[in-house]
């Protein structure tokens, strides 16, 4: 499942499987809505603590992973961005009017650069459910050589997703399965493919 495409990635940069079994790229998906109008004082990895505070609401977890060309060469210097909703399901945008209450200590919105491997690494909340979607991340990602594509990662546990519009809305279980993550251990892998 999810494990066989970090297996053939790893297989792929090492030499050990053919370049015919080629990377399929991440879906892109909407940047929906609540693409930050306003950016936080910090924009940084960690968006469960600022400048030294106090922590977000919610359940902290780490994402990590790597982004690669469909040929699973890693894509250096790959700017990555996140941004989610709280713990509550709100986002910290002008146009969110729901009655979630905001989070005052959650960044909400995180940039980080992949290292010469191609790895990058988040530590953040689970997001809450609003109507009408699951759980979910958002994510711009762009490297040398490749354009701005927007993202979403899910999670492998919500029952969410079966009901979710964008998520049912990937044609195959390949790409439902490469934008899941498990997050049982409180890390996720990530691992993103430009192409």
């Amino acid at each position: 499942m999810i494990s066989r495409r970090v297996a053939l990635i790893g297989a792929l940069a090492t030499g050990a499987a053919s370049p015919a079994m080629a990377l399929t790229p991440t879906p892109p998906q909407t940047t929906g809505p609540f693409f930050p109008d306003v950016l936080p004082l910090e924009s940084d990895y960690d968006l469960v603590t600022m400048a030294g505070g106090t922590p977000a609401a919610g359940e902290v977890i780490t994402i990590e992973g790597g982004v690669f060309g469909t040929d699973a060469r890693p894509v250096s210097g790959a700017v990555i961005e996140l941004w989610q909703a709280n713990v509550h399901g709100r986002y910290s945008h002008s146009r969110d009017t729901s009655d979630a209450p905001l989070d005052p200590n959650f960044q909400g919105y995180g940039v980080v650069k992949a290292d010469e491997a191609g790895r990058y690494r988040f530590r953040t909340i689970r997001p809450g459910a609003y109507a009408g979607r699951t759980r979910h991340l958002h994510f711009y990602v762009a490297g040398p050589g490749f354009e701005k594509v927007p993202l979403q990662m899910y999670f492998a546990d919500d029952p969410g997703n079966a009901r979710d519009f964008l998520y049912r809305s990937l044609p195959t279980l390949a790409l439902r399965e490469a934008v899941t993550v498990d997050f049982s251990s409180g890390t996720g892998r990530f691992d993103i493919v430009l192409g």
